[in-house]
């Protein structure tokens, strides 16, 4: 695999990724990665949270979505590793609390190797967009179990996405830390 070219997802295995030297940072580093806060609307009624518009697309990343989808996970699991080739996944989180492992594993990238983390959920409504060759997954932090809503850019393929046991690589970044 050569710097200076896209990494094709076939050529990316547990034998390369633990290789390398990742660099964990703080906040959202890795480029193309967005998170756009969202908007709660409350009254004595009750409350109203847009979770995604087609008017944002355009807007930091913000994509058209052609497949929307549900997945909950329950307390305490780590639902990782995977990675796209061509669809942008837009997560947002309806119920519970996650955190969102992010590692840039695109050669040409100016943060490439960089392992971020998101933290979100119903009380801090949030969209994260993250891009093709961002390898991603999460932790849900929340019982008995959180929500993520995916408003993704392309209808599923199998053939667009790569998978890793979760502890692969990084299990050091899972929350919550003792101490």
């Amino acid at each position: 695999m050569m710097k200076g070219k896209f990494m094709q997802l076939k050529d990316i295995t547990a034998d390369w990724l633990k290789n390398q030297k990742f660099k964990i940072e703080k906040g959202v580093t890795i480029k193309g990665v967005t998170v756009k806060d969202l908007t709660v609307n409350l009254d004595g009624r009750g409350e109203v949270t847009e979770l995604w518009s087609s008017s944002w697309v355009g807007e930091n990343g913000i994509a058209m979505a052609k497949h929307v989808y549900q997945s909950s996970t329950d307390f305490g699991v780590v639902k990782c590793w995977h990675a796209h080739q061509i669809h942008t996944d837009q997560f947002v989180v309806t119920r519970g609390k996650i955190q969102i492992g992010l590692v840039d594993i695109r050669p040409d990238s100016p943060t490439f190797l960089h392992v971020n983390s998101v933290f979100m959920g119903e009380l801090r409504p949030r969209l994260v967009v993250i891009p093709p060759g961002i390898m991603h997954g999460w932790k849900s932090l929340s019982e008995p179990e959180v929500r993520v809503t995916n408003f993704q850019t392309e209808i599923f393929d199998p053939k667009d996405e790569i998978r890793f046991d979760w502890d692969t690589v990084l299990t050091e970044i899972w929350e919550p830390k003792n101490g």
